[in-house]
């Protein structure tokens, strides 16, 4: 098992993360119990990736703030049981099938990106669900965790900014049209705004489960997770009340570097 940091697609895009992991084969082999380990270094997207073994996993990236750092608008316990139980979970599963899907067999975010976008080529019934649930999963509560914070910009700006006034009309009325995605996605998944992939134009939908813009070839840029574990300790079956809380911690700086 590793253990490491990660982000996907923030400011600090130049930031890489080194992770320490244990490779199984030398350690059944090596005389008297010797572990030995091996280096291995994932980067944000757009920067290098170099690895010295096989027998490496994805990793839980901590937190990016305390899990208090979101009250009154996301509460302790829900950042807690939703990072630690709930995306961990995704993250021991996809690992399941790491030796059994040759894009992420080097398990790197871009490979995991890349395996999303083209898992119409996945042969196997099962994998291909194991990746698009857990896979999917993984990746979106990476994003979702690292647009969050109650210091960051409260609104887009520059270049962002114009693009929303242009697809959308305004700020206001992209609000709008995002809210209504959230609360109107039947059951579990997600609201996502994201540059279609065909267009390049900016648009908004909902996806169900741990879908995502990727698998219809699209870049994600923001995404509001609507599954229940997401919110019902504070908020019950108040989803526009935790909708509408979330506009607070949403920082336009991280949104703004991944479109």
């Amino acid at each position: 098992m590793a253990f490491a940091t990660g982000v996907v697609g923030s400011t600090r895009s130049s930031e890489s993360v080194i992770c320490v992991a244990m490779d199984r084969r030398a350690f059944l082999s090596a005389a008297g119990g010797t572990m030995a380990s091996v280096l291995f270094q994932v980067s944000s997207p757009g920067g290098n990736v170099s690895h010295a073994a096989e027998d490496v996993e994805y990793t839980l990236p901590p937190l990016p703030y305390p899990y208090d750092a979101l009250e009154p608008y996301i509460d302790t316990e829900t950042m807690k049981i939703h990072h630690d139980k709930h995306h961990k979970a995704y993250m021991s599963k996809l690992n399941g099938i790491v030796d059994k899907v040759d894009a992420i067999k080097s398990p790197t975010i871009e490979n995991l990106e890349t395996a999303l976008r083209d898992i119409s080529s996945i042969n196997d019934d099962s994998v291909k669900k194991t990746l698009k649930d857990n896979g999917g999963g993984y990746y979106n509560h990476i994003l979702y965790f690292e647009e969050m914070s109650k210091n960051g910009a409260r609104e887009p700006s520059g270049k962002l900014a114009d693009e929303i006034a242009k697809e959308f009309g305004s700020f206001t009325e992209f609000k709008s049209a995002f809210t209504k995605a959230a609360v109107g996605q039947f059951g579990s998944g997600w609201a996502w705004l994201y540059r279609d992939g065909k267009t390049g134009k900016l648009a908004v939908r909902g996806y169900a489960n741990q879908d995502s813009p990727l698998l219809d070839g699209h870049k994600p840029i923001l995404g509001c997770d609507v599954w229940e574990h997401a919110y019902y300790l504070k908020y019950n079956n108040r989803r526009p009340e935790y909708v509408e809380a979330w506009w607070n911690v949403v920082n336009w700086d991280v949104v703004a570097a991944r479109a």
